[in-house]
Parts: C-alpha cells; structure tokens; sequence
C-alpha cells in the first residue's frame, strides 16, 4: 500500500480493510469455539473501533482503567470489564458508581484487603459493581494463587460486591516458543480457581481468560471468554512470534528518511527515519529483531531510536532507500505506539478516507 500524498510524516495509518477482516475472524473464531470475545480496548483506545467490535459479536469490552471505561461507556459500550486489581480511593469509587450508571460494570481484585476497600469505598453501591478475583497462570504480575480465589471472594461478598468469576492474563505468552504452554497453564490455573470457587459455595459463571498470543488456542473446555486486544492492528511483537501474518498489519506508522549516516567500509548501511520513540514506541523484548520492522522491507534492522530518529541498518538486495522516500514501519508494541498520538489516519485501498481520534489516550486513571 503506498502512503497516501496528503500524509505529511511521522504519522500513524490504520488500513480500515484489514482492521475489520481481523476483527470479523477473531469474532468468528471465538464464536466457532463457544466462548465470549471481550476485546481489551486499550490497544486502540478508539470508540470507532470498539463499535466495529461489538457489532461484530463482542459482548463487551475490556479495559485498563476507569478513565478508559469512562470513555467507551460515553460512546455506547454497556458492557465493561476493568482488568486491574483497582485500589480503590473516594474519587474512583464515586466514579465506578457513575458509572455503574450507565452500564455494567465488572472490576478485577486480588487481595482480600483490595476487594475490603473496594466494597467499602462503593458503599451502598457496592452491589451494581461485579468482580472477577484475578489469578496468576504463569506470568507471575498481579494475581493470587489459584487455591487462593476463595479467600478474596470471600471478603469481596462479605464487603456487598457481586463475584462473577476469575480472570487472568497469560501475558507470559509474549516469547519465543510460549503461546502453546501459556494457554494450557491459563486452562490449567482457571480451572483449579473455579473448583476452589465452587468449594467455597460461589458460582464461578465467568473464567476469563486470552491474549492475543493465546486466543486462539483456547478453547471452551474450562474458558468461557478471551481477552485479547492487539489482533486488531497486529505488532512486529506478533509477527515475529508467529501469531499473526504480514497481511494482517491493519497498523504502520509512515515515515521519511531524512538522512544516511556514513558507516565504516564493510558495514552495513544505514539511515535515518523521522519516526522515534515518541511515534513507535520503545519496548524492545531481548527476543526481537530491532525496534520494529519495516513493513516492504523485512530483511532491514532498526537498530536504536532516539526520540525523535530511527536508526536503520539495510541488507538485502533492494536498493537504498534516498533521502525524501517513505516507508512504512510496524512498531514493535502498537499499545505504546497508538497512546503517543492524538489521533489515527485511516486508510483504505491507499486513500484517506477518515481521520479517528484516540478518544482514551492519557486515560490512565
């Protein structure tokens, strides 16, 4: 696809085809396996986006934060899940009440003493707000042990909150070789929460769990929904993991050489882009190729960012891009890289066809 001429760079594309074929198979796939998709939104933060997901089947979305729930239930969403064990403070807690208001609303905990202070801070509202108690599977973030989820949904119940189920994020998923066993633990670790659950008297109706790596293996043996969230663009993290294709990049970021930098005789060649860490974003797993891939070019290396300047190395036969050309890169993390701008061209058969803003951007509480 070539970037269209009205695209001064750096600038980020989204290529709206590809974008809802990837929602339109993930909806399918989920759909084919008899679990729920719940999207996590924080990928693009983008309403249009998140209505394109729900009118394709989703039964709500997922977020990170409040703020973001905020955001997507002021576009329509009733339906959100707060994937985050929230300690929950006087504003929070009047704000999940509005909320709750205009839609329902579900909140992750993992800790008795989280899910005490939830309950007490919501007050005579704790009962319009669910909670999933979050297990670890194997990533070892936030999360309590599996045998543990009666204890926290004990003191969630006793402090007035719904307990719908548990939830967890395989976010352990995200290497070489670690989809496959990643999900088989998630399968693994939600299981032992449910029947730990069901011990304790609580009907664990919801066991929510998927990432992008994972969703697809997951099937509804013990999972009764997935969560993930960068299908919808892809990330050079994905296609180098193998878990989406080159066709499936709905998201680039365009971009225009503006120098070559001179190298020593025998090195590689290089040049420089006017795309950095403030449009790409800077995570680089010890397992990645660079910091990002370039879309036309995949044999070529960024091998260091500054803020505001990619650093290139060129192999392969095609010849040097010249000072002026645009290329379009695949940042290596598209969560980082779409929350650096206020708003998405959107593209479709080469042509501007809409500008979309980042309506949840700096949404972080």
């Amino acid at each position: 696809m070539a970037i269209p001429h009205s695209i001064d760079t750096p600038d980020i594309l989204v290529d709206v085809d590809i974008l809802d074929r990837n929602i339109a198979r993930m909806a399918a796939s989920v759909r084919s396996r008899g679990l729920a998709l719940r999207p996590h939104a924080k990928t693009h933060k983008i309403p249009e986006i998140a209505a394109r997901q729900i009118a394709a089947g989703a039964a709500g979305l997922t977020v990170a934060t409040v703020g973001e729930a905020e955001v997507f239930a002021a576009g329509g969403v009733d339906n959100l899940f707060i994937a985050y064990p929230l300690w929950a403070s006087a504003g929070k807690a009047e704000r999940l009440r509005l909320l709750a208001e205009k839609a329902t609303v579900t909140v992750g905990v993992d800790s008795a003493a989280g899910a005490t202070r939830l309950g007490t801070a919501l007050g005579a509202a704790a009962g319009t707000v669910s909670v999933l108690v979050e297990i670890d599977s194997g990533h070892h973030r936030s999360g309590t042990l599996p045998q543990e989820a009666a204890a926290v949904a004990q003191a969630a119940a006793a402090a007035g909150l719904q307990v719908a189920g548990v939830f967890t994020f395989p976010g352990h998923s995200y290497a070489p070789g670690m989809p496959a066993a990643a999900a088989a633990q998630e399968q693994s670790a939600l299981a032992a929460a449910a029947a730990t659950l069901a011990a304790a008297g609580f009907d664990a109706a919801t066991l929510s769990g998927g990432s992008t790596p994972t969703a697809l293996l997951t099937d509804g043996s013990v999972a009764t929904e997935v969560r993930p969230g960068v299908y919808v663009f892809g990330d050079a993290q994905q296609l180098e993991l193998d878990r989406c294709a080159l066709t499936d990049i709905a998201l680039t970021v365009a971009a225009t050489v503006v120098s070559h930098h001179r190298t020593e005789p025998g090195s590689p060649v290089r040049f420089i882009i006017d795309a950095g860490s403030k449009i790409l974003g800077s995570d680089r797993p010890a397992w990645a190729s660079g910091f990002g891939r370039l879309m036309d070019h995949l044999d070529a290396r960024i091998i260091a960012l500054s803020e505001h300047h990619a650093t290139v190395e060129w192999y392969g036969p095609d010849p040097l891009p010249a000072l002026g050309d645009r290329l379009r890169i695949i940042p290596n993390h598209v969560c980082l890289a779409i929350n650096l701008v206020d708003d998405v061209a959107v593209v479709s058969g080469g042509n501007l066809v809409d500008r979309w803003k980042v309506a949840a951007r700096g949404r972080n509480k």
